[in-house]
């Protein structure tokens, strides 16, 4: 048997600027609000957005049009107030915090005092935010009584751009008609998307193959608990 070839587990570079973003059906409302953020009400605003939707991308696009600051939910206790009101803010994956109360209160404190500035706030996470299981009720009426922009699943466009750019991050270009192939066979969602770009990635480069259609076909249809 010939040996595999040893596998460096080299981390793919992510682009995030606003020319990456990629523009289809599923997420131009969710673009347009973002880029109209002088003008959202009360000065907060939500994304959500399944797993891999572009919600941290589109974050880091209104990052960069706000000089905002990013931060996750649950880091925000290790985090003086005062400290995160010198910018604009992001705070990622609120319903992280949905069994943290200090977490919640410090959140909630935090709202008041960037509506008392005039700062503006970006909240992301999954799903709708009556979903996020947050149990401090004054959070919870501010969260709900923000706009929520919603990223949707791919369509077919955004999907072939999506799986195009999960390519290019790790330095792989393949042929347009193996992104065809893939669009219409894979799962219809970005973390099916990036799972299986990381795999084919890894088997393209543990079996020393190129990375062509054929070869998409063949880790496509292995079975679970295979090699690959």
């Amino acid at each position: 048997m010939t040996p595999k070839q040893l596998i460096f587990d080299l981390p793919s570079r992510t682009v995030l600027g606003r020319g990456d973003f990629f523009v289809s059906q599923s997420n131009t409302i969710a673009l347009s609000l973002i880029e109209d953020w002088r003008n959202w009400p009360g000065g907060k605003h939500i994304l959500s957005g399944p797993q891999g939707s572009g919600k941290t991308h589109l974050a880091h696009v209104w990052a960069e049009l706000s000089s905002a600051k990013i931060i996750s939910a649950h880091d925000l206790c290790r985090h003086e107030n005062t400290a995160l009101m010198q910018t604009n803010l992001i705070v990622e994956d609120v319903p992280d915090i949905g069994g943290n109360r200090a977490a919640q209160e410090q959140l909630f404190h935090l709202h008041n005092l960037f509506a008392a500035e005039q700062r503006f706030l970006l909240f992301t996470g999954r799903g709708a935010p009556r979903h996020w299981n947050i149990a401090l009720p004054d959070l919870a009426s501010r969260l709900h009584g923000a706009r929520n922009a919603v990223l949707y699943e791919p369509d077919d466009l955004l999907f072939s751009a999506l799986l195009a750019k999960l390519f290019a991050d790790r330095q792989v270009y393949p042929a347009p008609d193996m992104i065809q192939f893939l669009v219409a066979r894979l799962e219809r969602s970005f973390a099916a998307a990036q799972h299986f770009v990381e795999k084919l990635d890894a088997a393209a480069l543990r079996e020393q193959r190129p990375m062509t259609r054929s070869f998409a076909s063949k880790v496509l249809s292995a079975d679970n608990g295979s090699e690959y």
